[in-house]
């Protein structure tokens, strides 16, 4: 009966049944999400396989309800504390020494549990700055193949932050990664940090123990952008007021869906007006013998090629470039890559009308896959249709163009394209909405929330944005940062190892002074005036038409040299510094702190009077002494390797390591 009296309830009381129910379901919900509120919560760096740092305190800290009991247990051992008005708590275990894996577990005072697995002791290093940390694995893999397809080490873990920026203030945390704690493989590493890629490996190497590397980069970013508010606000007002303009979200948010639609309006422009695409000018059926035939490179005095822009003036829209390339049967119809070196800026290839790649601006190389069955016996046409807003197409020198087959077959692509212009359009109108290149916001977003973490050093390798008018800045902007990070993570000796700029550009036999003169010359003082700093110099891994240099492996291992002096070996030689100075007439004598690599000839020297007018000078070195000679009667000053790209630049000391460029006072 009493089931039967359940199911024929009469109306009225059906909706109270329902209503009461739904009310207790409400409640049993809010009480629900009251507990999942009050979990204990840890930041995006403490996930499963984190590496936390030997030999110091660890911090350990998240979030939970203001006033929660939290207890850590780490290797049998509880630490507790409470969290405070903000929900804020923090423990610090004791030094520990490298090792694992072991577990951490959080508990609150409604008994939630957070454990985090596989954590490894030993040393963390962060590498921050602008795009030559960016550059992956993938970019550099043709450099080194082999030396990545072979190693795998699951005792080095890779954490990537995520891009981010906050005009506001420092945020808690940083967004989720899908790098994040990974251990090195060719996989896991194809899309990580080259430089922190191989710093793991090289400190490995070094040291035995487990690496954690974690990387906070953003490529185009200025040095101001990683800096706090409270130096900005002290020293460059100016800089932190252009920041608090963007602090309205609403305008903000305005100005960027005006600058989408900007955009997607251009693009829309540009295929409905662009002949190419409406005539099938990638088809390789189509006739191209009208068009202007042209050598996309041109050989200067020094033997050294150099580009040929293809339009006469910028060029807002596309351009066309079509070349054949002859195929034997054996090779017909077999899948294969195609290098077209780097192009400015954006392109879309076609092989036979089939396109194989895009690529959306400059720097990337273009590595593209012909699939099977697209190329035919003889004769093929590639393609590649070349997008601007406001520049002069063209192709880059000194880098690959060419097919290579599975079986290690090359077909070399020729010089010679044929050129057509294509659409013409207006410059692409857009607003100025700030953004990631702001002051402050990369360190609001993307360096405050990875504080207090223990860590063994810093990587800073940036410079390239500010070599232009405010490059006279960058020494101050650079203590100012090394002693702010230092703050914030509350390590007053954190050490830090600067990445010097390297050369790039087009080489000159004559005296030249520009912004990257200015920035390299910074780093040199910077890394003399701050302790526990050094410089790792790159004055010789650069190339003169790629601002992102291939050789990764080499920075890295010279980053890695620099932590071993700051560390553990104080006797390790790093690159030779000038430590006396003296002059005998128009002769100027300099002395090394180390012997020379070799003796002979050098190369890259200049000497000024009291005017400050360089000219070249004759430079001999002998032991650990070089002399200099010039038409100079009363040398004043000294620079060395003081260009874009000192392509000449020889002195190397002991070390085996490069003088950095510098400039002297005599």
């Amino acid at each position: 009966m009493k089931y039967k009296t359940a199911v024929f309830l009469t109306k009225n009381s059906y909706f109270c049944f329902l209503i009461m129910k739904k009310t207790t379901t409400l409640i049993v919900a809010l009480l629900s999400a009251m507990v999942a509120a009050a979990k204990v919560q840890l930041p995006q760096l403490f996930q499963n396989g984190m590496v936390m740092q030997r030999g110091k305190p660890i911090p350990v800290w998240g979030t939970a309800d203001a006033g929660e009991q939290v207890a850590v247990t780490f290797k049998k051992k509880v630490y507790r504390t409470t969290a405070d008005a903000q929900g804020r708590w923090q423990v610090m275990l004791p030094e520990q020494k490298a090792g694992g894996p072991y577990s951490l577990s959080i508990e609150d005072g409604q008994h939630s549990t957070l454990t985090v697995d596989d954590v490894l002791i030993g040393d963390v290093w962060l590498c921050s700055g602008q795009s030559n940390i960016d550059v992956t694995v993938e970019r550099v893999y043709p450099q080194y193949g082999k030396i990545v397809d072979d190693y795998q080490n699951a005792q080095i873990r890779m954490f990537r932050v995520q891009t981010d920026y906050d005009t506001h203030g420092p945020k808690r945390d940083v967004k989720p990664s899908p790098i994040n704690w990974k251990p090195v493989t060719k996989d896991n590493a194809w899309l990580f940090s080259a430089v922190g890629y191989f710093l793991g490996r090289e400190m490995y190497e070094k040291t035995g123990v487990p690496q954690g590397i974690i990387v906070n980069s953003l490529g185009g970013t200025p040095i101001q952008a990683w800096l706090p508010a409270d130096t900005l606000r002290l020293h460059f007002p100016d800089l932190w007021q252009r920041t608090q303009f963007y602090q309205d979200d609403q305008m903000v948010k305005a100005m960027q869906q005006a600058n989408g639609q900007a955009q997607r309006r251009w693009q829309q422009l540009l295929t409905e007006s662009d002949p190419g695409l409406a005539e099938g000018w990638a088809s390789a059926d189509y006739d191209d013998s009208q068009w202007e035939q042209k050598q996309v490179f041109a050989t200067q005095p020094n033997g050294r090629p150099k580009s040929v822009d293809l339009t006469t003036g910028r060029l807002n829209g596309s351009l066309w470039a079509r070349q054949q390339v002859e195929i034997d049967a054996a090779h017909a119809g077999q899948p294969c890559r195609l290098l077209v070196g780097t192009l400015y800026d954006a392109d879309e290839t076609y092989v036979n009308g089939k396109k194989v790649g895009q690529t959306g601006y400059q720097y990337p190389p273009r590595r593209y896959h012909i699939p099977g069955g697209v190329l035919r016996t003889g004769r093929n046409t590639l393609t590649v249709r070349f997008i601007t807003k406001g520049g002069a197409p063209h192709f880059i020198p000194e880098k690959p163009y060419k097919l290579i087959f599975d079986d290690g077959t090359e077909v070399a692509l020729s010089t010679q394209w044929r050129i057509r212009a294509g659409a013409q359009l207006p410059p692409s109108p857009g607003i100025d909405a700030g953004g990631q290149n702001l002051p402050t916001v990369l360190y609001n977003a993307m360096l405050h929330p990875l504080a207090p973490y223990a860590l063994s050093g810093v990587v800073w390798y940036q410079g390239e944005s500010n070599t232009g008018g405010d490059a006279r800045h960058y020494q101050t902007w650079l203590t100012q940062l090394i002693g702010s990070w230092r703050q914030l993570f509350q390590q007053p000796q954190l050490p830090f190892v600067v990445a010097q700029l390297a050369n790039f550009m087009e080489p000159t036999d004559q005296p030249q002074h520009t912004g990257w003169c200015t920035v390299r010359e910074a780093q040199r003082q910077a890394a003399l005036q701050m302790p526990n700093t050094a410089l790792a110099v790159n004055i010789d891994l650069g190339e003169a038409v790629d601002i992102h240099p291939l050789r990764k492996r080499e920075v890295a291992q010279r980053i890695a040299c620099c932590f071993d002096h700051l560390l553990w070996h104080p006797k390790t030689l790093l690159s030779p510094q000038v430590v006396k100075t003296e002059t005998r007439g128009s002769e100027v004598l300099l002395t090394l702190d180390q012997p020379l690599l070799a003796d002979g000839q050098l190369y890259e020297f200049e000497v000024a009077g009291a005017d400050g007018r360089y000219v070249n000078a004759t430079a001999t070195g002998s032991g650990s002494t070089i002399t200099l000679q010039s038409a100079v009667a009363q040398p004043c000053f000294v620079r060395y390797a003081w260009k874009n790209n000192p392509a000449r630049a020889n002195v190397y000391g002991k070390s085996n390591l490069p003088m950095s460029p510098c400039q002297l006072t005599l």
